[in-house]
């Protein structure tokens, strides 16, 4: 941990401009993206035991917030003092919006491997980990740590052609309200 991390007592992992009070960040008020208290919680948990692993991003136009209203919240949760801030400059106000709605949506239209998944997952599980640092719930994970594809025929869980009692079941992530099938 550098001097200046350590001043700041959470380590931070990402690069950044400079260390900011929360209280000198603004939220952008018209933030499309809500984030819901259990997001929250756990966001705050795993920055107080991984640290930083993101800036917050900061307009130097507006100074609003960009990137990381979650983490400005999280980091409030968590009784911090201080986040990472990484400062952009934008062209114009409709780039700096369709970079704060991309930052939103563009995880959304990720797809999950199930099988890579559950693999990873399977060896994370060793008891020395804290499973919900994957952001999924218990529901979500015990579904996720008894997927077998030779159970299900090697069915494809991102099909949707297979007849109706072939068909995955439907798991929706409380954490980050994406949905999967298993």
């Amino acid at each position: 941990m550098t001097k200046k991390e350590k001043e700041f007592e959470i380590p931070v992992h990402c690069a950044y401009d400079e260390m900011v009070k929360l209280g000198d960040l603004h939220p952008n008020l018209r933030n499309p993206n809500t984030h819901p208290t259990e997001q929250i919680e756990l966001l705050a948990k795993i920055i107080k035991t991984t640290g930083w692993r993101a800036p917050i991003t900061v307009s130097n136009q507006t100074s609003l917030i960009v990137r990381g209203h979650g983490r400005l919240e999280a980091a409030k949760k968590a009784d911090l003092d201080y986040a990472p801030v990484n400062y952009q400059d934008y062209d114009n106000e409709a780039e700096e919006w369709a970079d704060l709605i991309a930052d939103n949506k563009i995880a959304s239209l990720a797809e999950w491997d199930f099988k890579g998944l559950t693999e990873i997952m399977v060896e994370l599980d060793t008891g020395d980990f804290d499973m919900t640092m994957t952001g999924f719930d218990q529901k979500a994970m015990e579904d996720l740590m008894t997927y077998s594809p030779q159970e299900n025929n090697d069915l494809d869980v991102q099909s949707s052609s297979e007849p109706k009692d072939k068909q995955p079941k439907r798991i929706e992530c409380p954490i980050c309200g994406g949905s999967f099938e298993s």
